[in-house]
């Protein structure tokens, strides 16, 4: 029997008590006065129900058409009202989040509100234009229709008019508010993060939170009381059945229908989609979604069957949104963790870790979400019941301890695995109906990243316990939220990855179907659909890496818009001539310095790993183009690094002036070869895999750096050539063109052989053998006659320069061979009697001088 793999039932069980306890508790103390919820803010502008202006048509010409109210948008002085109503100044009690976006709302409505009145006034130029230009002083009049009309229309321009500027006008003002409240937030966290409490490792601590807690119990309180009314009013006679019905279908939804939903899923991919890597992420992706849909809908069904007739109250509208927010993200981690570790079926794993680990971590992902909900749920009930200072930093302080002391067990399995963990390979089941045999189950090495993200949580929970114990709790309250929130978005950035290129493969690479399909259907080429495929999950992998980090910052309450901002509002520290330095744009440019070369780095790669392969391009033109490319990159990275820190190019220009005069003397030669090894990549007369000749070096070329290029020779070494002798020295390219290699050989015959029978048995040697080209065709001649010896030339080609050598050696064994067999012989180097001149009587002795005759092989 398959494991369940729905909410396990103790966790549904703690959820029900849980929700119990809260609705028919025990009796309420004295119930206190209801304080306002924290965070009261102006209303937002989308959801005022003033009507439009209607300044537009206060005057319209008789038989025109008024112009339109907008009942969507509000007019001009009620966008006013509401942008006044925001506070000039935030306040601790101010929700500076709602705030932003009441103002962005607000002028949004007045950026649509301009453009709609843009539209109107050149409806009415158009119509002024129609009726022509004014009769000129002491011209006849026009009629009274076309005066009346004129007069009209123009009194209808000048009101549009007028509505336009105020509207542009408000827009500005939002703007700048919005900048405003930007920058009061940024420095509203930045002195919460900076306050120091008393540690709890003291007694003042204690005694403050023990000195409240009789007043947080006394709200609290009150709170219940006012959560118990609306449970009696639920139970009564007319409403019973109702919210009993509502529970138990929250239940249900919540145990019940994930386990079917789950199972449902397990049986319909395998049968609905093709096998291969789509299956798994697919379904880890729809899972994902089916635990926040079923736990979303069970907690708001919870909260409807609490609603009486007469509804809830502010407080418990604004606890019901809060458990629904908070459900709906435990949820997501919960499903997120169920999806990827796959603890019951490892063929259907993502990430490549082994059945031993996956088993260790799964509680884990049930421990963080309900830690989060919990803590976030604490933290909405003390600002809506007015708690004090002591309880909310107790809750953060207990909040991330707990979390922190989670990370660390979880961290404890990844870093220290025990015998037969995620060291070996895990041992994959056999692929059944609801398994993928696209997985192996087999654990794979620990990426780069992995381990850079392990280690930074190792030391945030050691910086967390440490924050606590001195009394920075807000520090450490924050810094456990980032670490939890950075995981969570990881891990689903992960998942996305996943999916995203699965589902490119799956619809355009030419391996999927949907790709064999363009294919053969339309005659697209299968490496064009393949670059494609890599291509757009390229495109895709860069949208979501831009969202991750707008993920990554929002826990700081910070957006696109900010980021970009940021740098315009540091304080200025140090200043050297016309350039400031800052801290924020010193660690800003060396963000950009390693942020962009990661980037590059991860470019090349993936051009190299990933699109070359797919590609028609010689291993050289790759090469030459992921070169040229890091360079470029890098001096782009490094002018962005020098434009953060206020140093443009214009600047440095005077640098490069002054260094002029020593490159024209000390680095002449550096300069040189870097421009060599500039028009190497560019005009790639010797490009990778060329086999040249330079003097006396002849080898393979195997890589062409900026400054110099380096060549195999036969012997396996290297040789590293400057550059510069490339572009100005000779150079002999065997492979530029694809030309053939060519064997020649000079055989040397006694005068007397058979030449014709000599020819042929030479051209059947060559015609025989299977590394010799048919086309040039091979040819044997008779080079001439010298001291009584004939001299063959014979001359084949070969389709590649380097199997000139291992051809030639074979055809001389093949010629001597056939030579024997028919009882012809080569002639020997002959040699020659010289008797030098002596001038006197005495004959001097002979003397024998051998002179060697042309060599027997040789090739070009």
């Amino acid at each position: 029997m398959a494991p369940r793999r729905g909410i396990p039932p103790w966790a549904a069980a703690c959820l029900v008590v849980t929700l119990l306890c809260l609705l028919l508790g025990a009796p309420a103390q004295a119930q206190g006065p209801q304080q306002p919820a924290k965070g009261a803010s102006a209303p937002s502008a989308a959801s005022s129900g003033a009507s439009a202006s209607t300044a537009a048509g206060a005057a319209t010409a008789p038989g025109s058409k008024p112009a339109a109210p907008d009942p969507e948008l509000p007019g001009v002085d009620v966008l006013r009202q509401q942008l006044d109503a925001i506070p000039l100044k935030l306040s601790e009690a101010d929700d500076g989040r709602k705030l932003l976006a009441d103002v962005n709302a607000i002028g949004k409505a007045a950026e649509q509100l301009a453009a709609r009145r843009t539209e109107a006034l050149a409806d009415i130029d158009s119509r002024l234009a129609g009726l022509g230009p004014a009769p000129a002083k002491g011209a006849p009049p026009d009629t009274r229709d076309v005066a009346e009309q004129r007069a009209g229309l123009a009194k209808q321009r000048a009101a549009i008019d007028a509505e336009l500027k105020l509207a542009r006008l408000i827009s500005v003002d939002a703007e700048q508010r919005g900048t405003e409240l930007i920058r009061q937030r940024r420095e509203q966290f930045q002195a919460a993060l900076t306050t120091r409490t008393d540690s709890p490792l003291g007694a003042t601590f204690w005694r403050a939170l023990r000195n409240a807690a009789p007043g947080d119990l006394e709200r609290l309180g009150a709170l219940g009381q006012e959560l118990r009314q609306a449970a009696r009013a639920a139970l009564a006679s007319g409403h019973r059945t109702a919210f009993l019905s509502s529970l138990v279908g929250a239940l249900l939804l919540a145990v019940a229908g994930t386990w079917l939903a789950e199972r449902l899923l397990v049986r319909l991919a395998p049968a609905r989609l093709p096998a291969g890597r789509l299956r798994r992420s697919l379904l880890a992706s729809v899972s994902v979604l089916a635990y926040v849909l079923l736990i979303g809908m069970a907690v708001q069904l919870a909260w409807t069957g609490l609603a009486a007739e007469e509804g809830l109250s502010e407080r418990l509208q604004a606890l019901s949104r809060a458990t629904l927010r908070l459900a709906v993200f435990a949820a997501f981690i919960v499903g997120l963790g169920h999806a990827l570790l796959s603890r019951k079926r490892s063929s259907w794993r993502l990430p490549g870790i082994s059945d031993t680990l996956a088993q260790r971590l799964s509680p884990y992902p049930w421990w963080v979400a309900l830690l989060a909900a919990f803590s976030g749920l604490a933290t909405e009930v003390n600002s809506l019941v007015d708690a004090s200072l002591a309880a909310e930093v107790s809750v953060h302080a207990a909040t991330a301890l707990l979390l922190a002391a989670t990370v660390a067990l979880a961290l404890r399995h990844l870093r220290a695995p025990a015998s037969g963990d995620a060291g070996a390979p895990a041992q994959a089941p056999a692929p059944g109906p609801g398994t993928d045999p696209a997985a192996d189950g087999s654990a794979a090495p620990r990426p780069l990243w992995v381990g850079l993200l392990v280690a930074a949580a190792g030391a945030a929970v050691v910086a967390t316990v440490l924050m606590v114990a001195l009394g920075y709790i807000a520090l450490a309250g924050t810094l456990t939220r980032q670490m939890l929130w950075t995981g969570v978005v990881f891990a689903t950035t992960y998942l996305l990855f996943e999916l995203v290129d699965d589902l490119c493969e799956a619809l355009l690479s030419s391996k999927g179907g949907f790709g064999q399909r363009l294919h053969t259907g339309l005659g697209l080429d299968a490496k064009l659909l393949d670059q494609a495929a890599v291509l757009a999950s390229g495109v895709l992998r860069i949208v979501l890496l831009f969202y991750m980090a707008v993920a990554l910052m929002a826990p700081f309450g910070t957006g696109p818009d900010e980021v970009f901002r940021r740098g315009t509002t540091v304080d200025h520290r140090l200043k050297v001539g016309d350039i400031t330095l800052a801290p924020q744009a010193l660690l800003t440019a060396l963000a950009v310095v390693v942020a962009g070369l990661l980037m590059i780095r991860m470019l090349k790669r993936w051009l190299s790993e990933r699109y070359f392969p797919n590609t028609s391009l010689e291993p050289g033109m790759r090469s030459s183009i992921v070169t040229l490319l890091g360079y470029v990159g890098g001096v782009l990275v490094v002018a962005v690094a020098l434009a953060g820190l206020g140093i443009s190019v214009e600047r440095i220009a005077w640098v490069a002036s002054a260094l002029s005069v020593g490159i024209g003397f000390g680095l002449q030669a550096i300069v040189q070869n870097f421009i060599s090894g500039l028009i190497l990549l560019a005009e790639r007369p010797v490009k990778v895999g060329d086999w040249v000749v330079l003097g006396d070096t002849e080898g393979d070329v195997r890589r062409v750096n900026v400054r110099a290029t380096e060549i195999q020779l036969g012997d396996r070494s290297t040789v590293i050539v400057p550059n510069s002798e490339f572009i100005t020295k000779t150079v002999r390219n065997m492979t530029l063109t694809g030309a053939p290699g060519r064997v020649l050989l000079r055989l040397p015959a006694p005068l007397d052989t058979d030449a014709q029978r000599m020819r042929d048995l030479i051209l059947q040697a060559f015609q025989d053998h299977e590394g010799v080209l048919e086309t040039p065709e091979p040819i044997v001649q008779l080079e001439g006659i010298v001291s009584g010896t004939l001299t063959f030339l014979a001359i084949g080609y070969v389709s590649n320069p380097r199997n000139a050598g291992s051809v030639r050696s074979d055809l001389l064994f093949s010629i001597l061979g056939a030579l024997r067999e028919a009882g012809l012989a080569l002639s020997p180097p002959a040699t020659t009697a010289v008797a030098p001149y002596v001038p006197s009587a005495a004959q001097a002795p002979l003397t024998t001088v051998s002179v060697p005759q042309p060599q027997q092989g040789a090739t070009g």
